[in-house]
C-alpha cells in the first residue's frame, strides 16, 4: 500500500483497475482416496477367482456386476426397485405427516408440548425395528407392517428436529417482530418457521436414512415383491451375487435420496453465510 501525493491512501496494487482480480482456483478432487477402495475390490476379486473366497459365501465383484446387468435386462431389478421405492414413498409420506404435525403442535403451543412431547419422548427410546412383531400382530403380514415400520422410522427424527428448530428460534428476532406489530400468525410464518428450516432439513436427511433401513428390515417379512423379496429369494438358492446386487441398490437409493436433500438444503438455505 502507498500514499499518493494528495495524502489519500492509494488502492493496493492488486486492486488497481488495470488488473483483473485473481480467480479463485477450484481444488482438484483427491483421487488418492479411491486407492484403498479399489485395492479392496481387487483383493475381493482375486480371492473369489482363486477360490479362497467361495462363491456361495460371497460372489466376486465381476460376477455381481454381471448378475446385476442380467437382472436389469430381464426387468426383475427394475420391477423390484419400483415396488421398494413405492413402499418408501408411501411410508415416508405417512411418517412425515405424523412427525410434522406432532412437531408443529409441540413446538408452537405450550399445551401441545405438555401433551405431545412426553409420550413421544418415551416412544422414541424404543428401537422401532423391534416393533416388527407387534406390527405383524396388528396389521398382518401384508403391506401394512412394512409401511408402518417405515413411517415409524421417519416420524421420530422429523418430529425431534422440527420441534427443536421451532424452540430454538432467535428470541431477539421474535421480540423485534413483536415490537414491529406482527401478529402471532405473522411471527410464526415470518420468523419461527423459517428459523426451523435448517434443523428440519437435518431431520429430513436422518428420516430418509431411517426409512431405507426400515424398509430393508420390513421387506424381510413375507415380501412377495421388491428388493427384499429379490434378496430373500436369492438367499434360498445361495445366490450371493444377487444378494449383493440388492444391497447395492439399497445403498444407491439411500445415497441418491440423501444427495437430493442436500441439493434442496443448498437451494433453500442459500441465504446462510458459510
Amino acid at each position: 500500500m502507498s500514499i499518493s501525493t494528495a495524502g489519500v491512501v492509494a488502492r493496493p496494487d492488486s486492486l488497481s483497475p488495470g488488473r483483473a482480480p485473481t480467480a479463485k482456483k477450484r481444488k482438484a478432487p483427491d483421487l488418492r482416496r479411491w486407492l484403498s477402495p479399489l485395492a479392496l475390490l481387487l483383493l475381493w476379486q482375486v480371492a473369489g477367482s482363486t477360490g479362497v473366497l467361495p462363491e456361495d459365501k460371497l460372489a466376486p465383484p465381476l460376477t455381481v456386476f454381471e448378475s446385476g446387468w442380467e437382472l436389469v435386462l430381464d426387468g426383475q431389478l427394475v420391477d423390484a426397485f419400483l415396488v421398494s421405492l413405492g413402499r418408501v414413498a408411501l411410508g415416508f409420506l405417512v411418517g412425515g405427516v405424523v412427525g410434522a404435525a406432532l412437531g408443529l403442535a409441540a413446538g408452537l403451543s405450550r399445551w401441545g408440548e405438555r401433551v405431545v412431547d412426553p409420550p413421544v419422548q418415551m416412544l422414541r427410546t424404543l428401537p422401532h425395528l423391534g416393533l416388527v412383531p407387534l406390527f405383524i400382530l396388528w396389521f398382518g403380514i401384508g403391506e401394512e407392517p412394512k409401511l408402518a415400520l417405515v413411517a415409524a422410522g421417519v416420524a421420530f427424527p422429523l418430529y425431534l428436529n422440527l420441534h427443536a428448530g421451532i424452540r430454538q428460534a432467535d428470541p431477539a428476532l421474535l421480540e423485534a417482530a413483536r415490537v414491529l406489530g406482527y401478529t402471532r400468525f405473522e411471527r410464526i410464518t415470518h420468523v419461527v418457521l423459517p428459523s426451523a428450516v435448517p434443523q428440519t432439513l437435518v431431520g429430513l436427511r436422518i428420516a430418509l436414512g431411517a426409512a431405507w433401513l426400515s424398509l430393508i428390515v420390513g421387506e424381510q417379512v413375507n415380501a412377495d415383491a421388491g428388493i427384499g423379496y429379490l434378496i430373500n429369494n436369492a438367499r434360498e438358492f445361495l445366490r450371493t451375487d444377487v444378494v449383493v446386487v440388492g444391497l447395492l441398490v439399497y445403498a444407491l437409493l439411500g445415497l441418491t435420496t440423501d444427495a437430493l436433500v442436500r441439493a434442496l438444503e443448498k437451494r433453500v438455505l442459500r441465504w446462510r453465510v458459510r
